[in-house]
């Protein structure tokens, strides 16, 4: 599998400017309330990845594995907040100026409107890469459909955030399952729900002036922690909690996606990519 580093940015709300300040480090340090037990999932070869602390109005909001050289993120990990499911559409798609240059700072900012910056354009996707790319959606990791309050939900517009999926695939499958996830854990879930969903890569490229840009996913796949359930659900739900996965494959045709147990995924996971034999999403399988 490939993976890739994460990003930030800064978000203009009509005549008003909002700072998103972002951390870009070798640690999740200032992002660990959004991980089971305050870990990341091990056994992934993370040495050449960047570890993004998503902040938006100087609060963290996400956490988010990025790998720069593929210009996608491996994973974001989040906390569920209950939804109604609703759409934030008047926010402006972000950049990570740290992913750059180290010496930007925290200040995250609205990818610009003419020429960019190389030093951007080589560390990170920007929308001209999804300009020719017709058959793609710009696809989040973590939505703003799991977030309830608009600055969460505006946080999630960030590109190192977002990989390319198949229309079909997004609209019909993906969209489809998350939406289902939305309502699971609204219902059922009793207290805070954590969230991993990341994606396997094949080696295929959008390409943009005869170079390549963005992996393009072969696999998405997701995972959610629950440790407080309702124990009187139906049995048809409750054996789903407090843990459960899924994936799917980023097709035009063949793209169901997949609901599994917890250790099947990692299973998955371990044959699709070259993640460790100890690969693990949630700390102690989210048995707490």
């Amino acid at each position: 599998m490939n993976v890739f580093p994460t990003s930030v940015f800064l978000f203009f709300a009509f005549d008003s400017a909002l700072v998103v300040w972002a951390s870009v480090g070798d640690n999740f340090k200032d992002c660990k309330q959004f991980l089971y037990m305050r870990t990341p999932p091990v056994g992934i070869a993370d040495g050449n990845l960047k570890k993004i602390c998503q902040r938006y109005n100087n609060k963290p909001r996400f956490a988010t594995l990025y790998d720069a050289a593929r210009r996608v993120p491996v994973y974001s990990a989040y906390t569920f907040k209950k939804s109604d499911g609703q759409k934030r559409v008047d926010v402006p798609w972000m950049y990570e100026p740290q992913l750059g240059s180290p010496d930007e700072g925290g200040n995250m900012q609205a990818l610009p409107q003419g020429e960019i910056d190389q030093l951007i354009e080589d560390s990170q996707a920007v929308l001209q890469d999804y300009a020719d790319a017709v058959l793609y959606e710009r696809g989040p990791l973590n939505p703003d459909e799991h977030q309830a309050d608009n600055d969460d939900k505006a946080a999630t517009y960030t590109l190192t955030n977002i990989v390319p999926q198949i229309t079909t695939f997004f609209e019909e499958s993906w969209s489809v399952y998350l939406d289902k996830i939305r309502k699971r854990l609204n219902n059922f879930c009793r207290g805070k729900s954590y969230i991993v969903t990341g994606i396997t890569t094949s080696g295929s490229m959008i390409r943009r002036d005869h170079e390549d840009r963005l992996a393009v996913p072969k696999y998405l796949w997701s995972a959610y922690c629950c440790p407080r359930f309702d124990r009187n659900s139906p049995y048809d739900v409750r054996y789903m909690f407090p843990t459960y996965a899924a994936y799917g494959q980023n097709d035009q045709v063949d793209n169901s996606i997949i609901e599994v147990p917890l250790k099947t995924l990692e299973s998955f996971l371990k044959n699709e990519t070259d993640f460790d034999r100890n690969f693990n999403i949630f700390y102690k399988d989210c048995i707490s």
